[in-house]
């Protein structure tokens, strides 16, 4: 090679280096966003995003789940293995964009029971599970040699088991004994497979055991698995317990804390994820249901989002999942619970969900104070605090919260923001009425207090009620359709106050352009 050719490119070279490192730096510093996380919180998730990845990826989400058809799988026989009810693509879209993916296993194929297909008791199930006959076993050992490698370590072990052979939503035809087993044995065989393996219960509904008034399931499931001397050293053959919780947003911590004292009274502690949770609105204008109880206008299942979410974890539900991320059916009977319709037109609620990630991404810690007419969620943060206050009544609320810094900014579920000032070191705040025609199942549109702070702070809890005034439940009309919102929010940000980190950043951001016009300079004086 030529010396001077070498000598120039050597120069270029340098010219190239000096642009990545201003590029790098100026993607630091007017690129990054002060709220958000780059990587996606593994605590935000939602229910099959694999059918619109790339909205997915935008928003940021930390967990999608799948629904695992065994009679789709291998429809007649064990030795089918059909792939494609799963798509690979699926499963590496969602790795290539820090998406862990949650498989759920069920729907009995016809060939490997003898009860109902869908719901019957897999044959063989109570056979060693080295033994061919023991189909289940088997099937659930084909699973993890083939998806552990593929990032799949999460398995829900069936959907729903207490609801009863008579109520709509039937999934499991076995007994509790039955269930027992089928996890006991997909622990065993997942586990000695794949280490990394999780093994979740079912999610359970809570009300159907309230409604028949018996025992939850959980609890008939645990004195069954009490009774098995191979669990209580095995943890019971389980890792993570699984709730659906649905439309009345007070019922999401009762839920919670009445799930984790059945655990208690096993001397269990287990990771708790809420893995559905939505208010499906019977109230769209373009998706039209009939449904008598609970009416949920498309306003209020935005503003359920936040609240559900709010009181899950500060109940301490370690990660929560939207049911679900879009409709795929207008089937007869079928409830409109997609953030997105099946023409992939967004509801509010797809906004409000993404305005919930970006402003809650990455926090430490969460604690709820609760008065009568008055929520709020603290959420601490790196660099920032992030309160989260509704009302719960049909009354708007005036509050004052104490402030940590003379400024903040305050977000709406729908991005729109505005900065306001602490006065005698509070903020205040009116809260909207909850919309009311009966009870109060959801409250009232949040609001996001977002405070910058140079560390960690210890903001206080404390939260007063200024003034409430009665407000008339106004009509569903008033709900602002999906038709009348743009593709996505840009929300409004704050320019945020400069920190001590972002001075250093700034200054050798600074630094970077000056070598970079330096190196220009000499390149092109030694070119000419």
């Amino acid at each position: 090679m030529n010396s001077m050719i070498l000598a120039d490119g050597v120069k270029k070279g340098s010219v190239f280096v000096a642009a990545l490192v201003l590029l790098a730096f100026a993607g630091l510093l007017f690129g990054r966003n002060a709220y958000a996380q780059s990587d996606p919180d593994p605590r935000f998730g939602a229910i099959e995003t694999f059918w619109v990845p790339e909205e997915a990826a935008a928003m940021n989400l930390g967990w999608e789940r799948i629904l695992f058809y065994w009679k789709e799988i291998q429809p007649t026989g064990p030795d089918d293995w059909n792939t494609l009810h799963v798509d690979d693509r699926w499963l590496a879209d969602a790795e290539a964009n820090g998406r862990e993916v949650v498989g759920l296993l069920k729907q009995t194929p016809a060939w490997a029971t003898d009860g109902e297909i869908d719901t019957g008791t897999p044959r063989g199930l109570y056979r060693p599970i080295d033994d061919p006959e023991n189909l289940w076993a088997n099937y659930v050992r084909k699973v993890a040699e083939y998806y552990a490698p593929r990032g799949v370590h999460h398995w829900i072990i069936w959907n729903e088991p207490d609801i009863e052979a008579s109520a709509f939503g039937h999934e499991f035809s076995g007994s509790i004994e039955d269930y027992y087993q089928m996890v006991k044995v997909a622990s065993q065989v997942m586990k000695a497979v794949d280490p990394e393996a999780v093994i979740h219960l079912a999610g359970l509904t809570y009300w159907h055991d309230i409604e028949a008034k018996r025992p939850q399931y959980l609890k008939r499931w645990l004195d069954v698995a009490a009774r098995d001397p191979e669990a209580a050293a095995n943890g019971y053959f389980f890792d993570v317990l699984s709730l659906h919780i649905y439309f009345r947003v007070v019922t999401v911590p009762e839920i919670v804390e009445a799930m984790r004292d059945i655990l208690a009274e096993h001397d269990l502690e287990k990771a708790i994820w809420i893995t559905e949770t939505n208010a499906a609105p019977d109230q769209d204008p373009a998706v039209f249901i009939e449904r008598p109880r609970f009416p949920v206008d498309l306003d209020q299942q935005a503003w359920y989002l936040p609240q559900a979410f709010a009181l899950g974890f500060g109940s301490g539900a370690e990660r929560i999942g939207v049911y679900k991320f879009t409709d795929i059916l207008d089937a007869p009977g079928a409830e409109p619970f997609g953030l997105m319709r099946t023409d992939l037109s967004k509801r509010p609620a797809f906004y409000a969900y993404d305005q919930l990630i970006e402003r809650l991404s990455g926090f430490t810690s969460v604690e709820i104070t609760e008065q009568k007419k008055a929520v709020m969620a603290t959420f601490v943060q790196p660099k920032q605090v992030t309160r989260l206050l509704w009302s719960p009544v049909s009354e708007q609320v005036t509050v004052a919260v104490p402030a940590l810094t003379e400024t903040a900014m305050v977000y709406d579920v729908m991005g729109s923001a505005e900065s306001i000032t602490a006065r005698d070191g509070v903020y205040e705040l009116t809260l909207d009425a909850a919309r009311c025609p009966g009870e109060c199942i959801i409250g009232g549109p949040p609001l996001y207090l977002v405070e910058r702070v140079d560390q960690s702070a210890e903001p206080s809890f404390k939260l007063r009620v200024l003034e409430s005034v009665p407000v008339a439940t106004p009509t569903p009309a008033a709900t602002v359709a999906a038709d009348d919102l743009p593709e996505r929010v840009a929300p409004v940000q704050a320019t945020p106050t400069l920190t001590g980190n972002d001075v250093i950043l700034l200054g050798v951001g600074v630094l970077a352009l000056l070598i970079f016009i330096l190196m220009l300079i000499r390149h092109f004086r030694r070119s000419r």
